[in-house]
């Protein structure tokens, strides 16, 4: 098994003086969440999710060799624009990669970076901003390392993203992607997300998700704060017992392209997160009453139509509606008629599974 120290260099054979390199990495949804994690961004229960396809963020990272190498050097751009807000969270993630990276101190970064969703949208923004940016950072060490295999490159850049964004170390690689250590998953570890190894029918390629954002405005509870409030939580054990037992049902359910037992499974967890929010001290309500009316609406629409559409949610108020690619016309047109008027300003977001980081 793998442990942190194997992805610590010795020494690097090469040098480079300057350059620049520019990634783009997607946003993931969780379908077995993980909400709880333990010293150095490790997650208290296992997780799954699919990687998106249009949500993403492209960063560009420049470098250049520099006298000084007694702090971090970095600027931060936005959309273009200088953005100090975002700086404080690139220091922090810089301070707890450096013994993976020890070049960092040796170059001026300039990191320019956009997404392809509005910002604030409430869509995680923190898991494909922090991918595409150890997607770069990696491009640069092979540089030093060129000897590098595709492998290390992928799972270091996934270990990397999770030291700044825990899900962002589902973000780098595959479509269907495990994160945490789970005993009937082979290669399933703690420290980085590996491809999801198994057969998966074909039910589920090329899976739709539609994305209602019922509330745009700032989290009302940091992912930080929640994930703290299960360490003294009185179903914080069950829990995660849970999670290990629909992620292996999730195994079969994969390899059948069983759609009944996939929306018991995704909608309870999705549930469950929210509940775990509920129960804690403090606690804390992230949906909206127009959350609860799309899930209500959903419910009805799947029990007249036995059309397969499924919701699940992130630690917020928007939802995220999954259901195959055959469906998608009906499913559309029942979102446009009877969903946006639950969401803000009626702005929804079509996207659907993707593969991962790409290098542009």
């Amino acid at each position: 098994m793998f442990t942190a120290a194997d992805f610590i260099p010795n020494t690097y054979t090469s040098t480079v003086e300057n350059g620049n390199f520019e990634w783009s990495a997607p946003s993931n949804i969780a379908l077995v969440k993980y909400w709880g994690k333990k010293d150095n961004q490790i997650p208290a229960n296992p997780s799954v999710s699919f990687t998106l396809n249009n949500c993403k963020t492209i960063t560009k990272l420049g470098f250049e060799k520099r006298a000084s190498q007694n702090s971090f050097s970095f600027d931060l751009l936005f959309e273009g624009k200088p953005k100090e807000d975002f700086k404080p969270k690139i220091q922090k993630f810089l301070e707890r990669v450096e013994v993976y990276l020890p070049f960092l101190k040796d170059y001026h970064f300039t990191i320019d970076t956009q997404n392809t969703f509005p910002h604030s949208s409430g869509i995680a923004s923190s898991a494909s901003g922090m991918a595409a940016l150890a997607m770069n950072f990696m491009s640069l060490e092979k540089l030093l390392n060129p000897e590098m295999t595709d492998e290390y490159f992928y799972q270091k850049a996934s270990l990397l993203a999770r030291l700044g964004s825990g899900s962002a170390c589902r973000s780098v690689k595959g479509n269907v992607v495990v994160w945490g250590n789970q005993a009937n998953i082979e290669g399933s570890t703690d420290l980085f997300g590996v491809e999801f190894p198994y057969v998966i029918h074909e039910n589920f390629k090329n899976y739709q998700d539609t994305i209602l954002l019922v509330d745009k405005g700032e989290k009302q509870v940091s992912s930080t704060v929640g994930h703290d409030l299960m360490h003294n939580h009185p179903y914080a054990e069950r829990r995660f017992a849970q999670a290990h037992e629909n992620l292996d049902k999730l195994i079969t359910i994969f390899e059948s392209g069983d759609l009944e037992e996939f929306i018991k499974v995704v909608e309870s967890e999705a549930l469950t997160l929210h509940a775990m929010m509920m129960t804690s001290m403090p606690y804390f309500i992230l949906m909206k009453p127009n959350t609860l009316q799309i899930i209500n609406a959903i419910w009805k629409f799947r029990n007249e139509t036995n059309i397969p559409v499924c919701f699940t949610l992130d630690a917020g108020a928007n939802v995220h509606v999954l259901y195959p690619e055959n469906v998608s016309e009906k499913v559309l047109q029942f979102i446009q008629d009877e969903l946006v008027v639950f969401c803000q300003n009626r702005q929804y977001i079509c996207d659907k599974i993707g593969e991962g980081a790409i290098a542009l």
